[in-house]
């Protein structure tokens, strides 16, 4: 029942999204023939606003379905006591774990509840960047090493790498209305996880890997995240779901 609660919301949302907002999503690299199969782990790569679940407007309802009967979303404790908001995180995905930003007790339960069929959904900077570009206690955006710790735990599958271009012209962290009739730039790539955790490994071994894994993120981040790309990186069109 939950699941089903859970799907018809995200539904709902993206019909609300499509009627209000305009979607420019393509891949960064020629996708597989079916991206949206065996993903174990989908990275959403630049948190600049709460209004991001919008961006399932430009998503199949296959893959939505898959986040409300197979998903596992890390979610900041801080967001899931909010009076009216902290119920919504707490549906975003058939599993929600309310976490700390320390390695603690709450990042070992949502490593606990993985299983075979489970698909992680995190926001591996593990918080909201501000207008200025910065956090809000004003450091710069990074990828925090919990993500490191999933790749290791997932056998196989791919790995789902969203690059938002950023929500601070619908809504910056703190502004109550958001803004409609506008743009939500996003590029996707999909990676395969075991190859890309053996090529970590073999090229860092298990004490760098996640370091490696932190500066390749942020690597791509900087690359795709921030503007269009370059004239000899093609993009190849999304379909909207």
């Amino acid at each position: 029942m939950r699941e089903e609660c859970i799907y018809a919301m995200l539904r709902a949302i993206k019909r609300i999204s499509r009627l209000f907002y305009r979607f420019d999503i393509a891949w960064v690299h020629q996708p597989p023939a079916d991206p949206w199969r065996r993903l174990r782990l989908v990275a959403f790569l630049n948190h600049t606003s709460l209004y991001e679940p919008l961006f399932v407007g430009g998503f199949p309802d296959e893959f939505i379905k898959r986040i409300a009967f197979k998903g596992l979303m890390p979610v900041a404790d801080k967001a899931t006591r909010r009076p009216l908001m902290g119920f919504f995180f707490r549906m975003v995905a058939k599993n929600v774990v309310a976490v700390t930003r320390k390695n603690d007790h709450t990042w070992n339960q949502v490593l606990a509840t993985m299983n075979p069929d489970t698909m992680v959904v995190i926001m591996p900077e593990g918080r909201m960047m501000r207008a200025n570009g910065l956090d809000k206690h004003g450091r710069p955006m990074t990828v925090r090493g919990g993500i490191a710790d999933i790749v290791r735990s997932i056998p196989e599958g791919r790995m789902l790498i969203t690059y938002s271009a950023g929500l601070h012209h619908v809504q910056t962290p703190g502004q109550p209305i958001p803004r409609a009739f506008q743009t939500l730039r996003m590029r996707l790539e999909t990676v395969d996880i075991a190859t890309y955790r053996n090529r970590l490994m073999d090229r860092f071994g298990p004490d760098g890997f996640k370091k490696a894994l932190i500066r390749d993120l942020e690597t791509r981040r900087d690359r795709y995240c921030t503007g269009p790309a370059s004239a000899d990186e093609p993009v190849y069109a999304a379909a909207l779901g």
